[in-house]
C-alpha cells in the first residue's frame, strides 16, 4: 500500500542520512529523494491510482511525509554547516607560549622631525608648523619674488585657484616653508617681539626623481632682532650639522642667489652614502641640503620690521634629504621613504 511505502521511504532516508559524511553526497541524495524524478515524487504520483475515497487521507499523508523529509535533510545540513565553522576556528593550546602583538615604530621622517626640534629648542627657537595651502602673497610676493620669477610658473608650483583674490593673489600648495616667515614676523611685530622660530611643515613642488619628491618636509629657521649677525647664522648651521650628522661630517656654504635673503648661500654636507667619495646620489661627494642667508630688507618690511633697525637670518633644509645624509643609513633614493614597503621600513 502507498501508506506503507511512504513510511518505509521515511525510515530508509533517516537511516541513510546517518551514514553520509560529505556535503556533496548530501545534496545528491536529497535530489534523488525529493527531485522531480526522485523516489518520493514517484510515490506521490501513485495517489491518482488510489480509490477516490482514500485520496484525501493519502494526500494529507503525502504532505506530512514531505515535510518530515525536508526537515531531516535540513537538520543534517545545519549539522554540516556547524561542523565546517568549528573547523575554521583555531584550537587553543594554553600550554604554548603567547603570541605577542607586532611592535611598530615611528616613521623615519617623524623621527627626523622630532630630532630636529630637539636640536633647535635649546637655542631658543620656537617650533611652528604653518599651513600647507597658502596665498601667493606669502609664498612669493612678500618674499621679494617678482611676478615673472620661475618658481611662480605653472610647471613649478601646484596652483589651486586660477584667479587672483584681492591683494593675496592666487591659492596654491605651499612650495617652501619660507612662506611662514612673513606670517611669523607679522604676528611677533604686533607683540613688539623679535623672532626666533623653526617652521617644520609639508611642501609641494612638481619634481620627482632620486633626490626630489612632489610632497616633502622642510624646516625653516628664522631669527629677527636688532643684533642678529652673519656670525650667528654660521654658528647655528654648524651647531645643527654637528648634532644632526655627527662629528667628522663637514659642511660648506656656497655663495648663491635667493630673492628673500642677501647675501645668500647654499649649504652642502659631505654625502652620508659615499662619505665624500662620490656616488650616483651626490655625484661629487657633496649633497645640497638647503639654503641660507641674511633676511632681505624687503622681506623685513613685508613683515612689519624696519630694516634700518632690525636684521635677521633664515635657513631652510629638506627633512628627508637631510635624514638621508646621516651616517650608515645608505638610503640611495628619496622615494623609498614613501614607498610604504614594510620590508624597507622595518630596517630602521
Amino acid at each position: 500500500m502507498l501508506k506503507d511505502e511512504l513510511q518505509s521511504l521515511l525510515t530508509s532516508v533517516k537511516e541513510h542520512l546517518a551514514e553520509i559524511t560529505d556535503a556533496d553526497q548530501l545534496r545528491q541524495y536529497e535530489f534523488d529523494i525529493l527531485g522531480r524524478k526522485g523516489r518520493f515524487t514517484n510515490l506521490a504520483r501513485k495517489i491518482s491510482a488510489a480509490p477516490a475515497s482514500e485520496r484525501p487521507a493519502l494526500g494529507q499523508l503525502i504532505n506530512t511525509t514531505k515535510q518530515e523529509l525536508e526537515q531531516v535533510f535540513q537538520t543534517v545540513k545545519e549539522s554540516f554547516a556547524a561542523r565546517s565553522t568549528a573547523d575554521l576556528e583555531p584550537s587553543l593550546d594554553v600550554t604554548l607560549p603567547g603570541v605577542h602583538s607586532a611592535q611598530g615604530h615611528l616613521h623615519l621622517v617623524t623621527r627626523a622631525i622630532e630630532e630636529i626640534e630637539k636640536i633647535f629648542l635649546p637655542l631658543g627657537f620656537s617650533r611652528m608648523s604653518y599651513r600647507e595651502i597658502e596665498w601667493d602673497h606669502y609664498a612669493f610676493e612678500s618674499l621679494n619674488m617678482p611676478k615673472d620669477h620661475p618658481a611662480r610658473d605653472e610647471w613649478e608650483t601646484f596652483f589651486i585657484s586660477e584667479k587672483e583674490v584681492g591683494k593675496y593673489g592666487r591659492v596654491l600648495l605651499t612650495p617652501h616653508t619660507s612662506s611662514g616667515q612673513v606670517r611669523e614676523m607679522e604676528k611677533r611685530k604686533k607683540r613688539g617681539e623679535g623672532v626666533r622660530m623653526v617652521n617644520i611643515a609639508k611642501c609641494y613642488r612638481r619634481q620627482i626623481d632620486i633626490s626630489h619628491l612632489p610632497m616633502f618636509h622642510q624646516f625653516e629657521g628664522l631669527a629677527v632682532d636688532t643684533t642678529v649677525t652673519m656670525r650667528q647664522l654660521i654658528g647655528t648651521i654648524q651647531h645643527f650639522v654637528t648634532h644632526f650628522f655627527g662629528e667628522g661630517r663637514k659642511a660648506r656654504l656656497r655663495p648663491y642667489h635667493f630673492r628673500f635673503t642677501e647675501p645668500s648661500f647654499e649649504i652642502d654636507v659631505t654625502c652620508g652614502i659615499c662619505l665624500g667619495r662620490s656616488c650616483a646620489y651626490c655625484k661629487d661627494g657633496w649633497s645640497e641640503i638647503g639654503g641660507a642667508g641674511m633676511v632681505h630688507p624687503n622681506v623685513l618690511k613685508a613683515g612689519g620690521y624696519d630694516p634700518k633697525q632690525y636684521t635677521g637670518f633664515a635657513f631652510g633644509f629638506g627633512v628627508e634629504r637631510s635624514y638621508m645624509m646621516k651616517n650608515n643609513l645608505n638610503i640611495g633614493d628619496l622615494r623609498l621613504l614613501y614607498s610604504n614597503d614594510i620590508r624597507f621600513l622595518e630596517q630602521f
